[in-house]
């Protein structure tokens, strides 16, 4: 049996994509699957990108001195080569643990198997297991209990077993 879907419905999700100021929606359903993505603003793509350097004035017709830029920086939570990040497969609340009163799923230096969840996202209401997707051991948990984390942000940092 196939899902069917119509182009109503299909409005409602966009709409709801705008209403929530969501970039990506996915929904699978019985071997149906939708993927719907918002393009940024300009104005956001714009505000993010780094100012040019100016040019030398026309009535300066000496060199321009080149642009110097720092050495890439790590970015935070970015671990060393060899580890394995967790990312945020949706936009979302997270939490380490299953309830308020019950412990986190894991902790730092805890070891973990392909398959275990390691916390939820809560998305419109679901709440989302995520799971490990290799065996190893919990080196950082980048992710602050029930804060908002973004579409492909890292949650957690693993070092792989052999």
């Amino acid at each position: 049996m196939s899902a069917k879907i119509d182009y109503e419905e299909i409005r409602k999700l966009i709409a709801l994509l705008e209403e929530k100021n969501l970039a990506l929606f996915e929904l699978e359903v019985e071997g149906f699957k939708i993927k719907i993505s918002r393009a940024t603003p300009v104005s956001a793509a714009l505000s993010a990108a780094p100012a040019a350097p100016a040019a030398a004035p026309a009535s300066n017709p000496g060199p321009v001195p080149p642009v110097v830029s720092a050495p890439p920086q790590a970015e935070p939570g970015e671990a060393a080569e060899g580890t394995h990040h967790v990312n945020s497969p949706m936009v979302g609340t997270f939490y380490r643990r299953p309830d308020p009163t019950s412990d986190p799923f894991v902790e730092e230096g805890d070891q973990v198997k392909k398959g275990q969840t390691l916390c939820i996202i809560e998305a419109m209401k679901l709440m989302n297991e995520i799971e490990s997707d290799v065996d190893g051991i919990i080196t950082d948990i980048l992710v602050e209990n029930a804060k908002p984390v973004e579409f492909g942000q890292r949650l957690f940092t693993i070092k792989p077993l052999p």
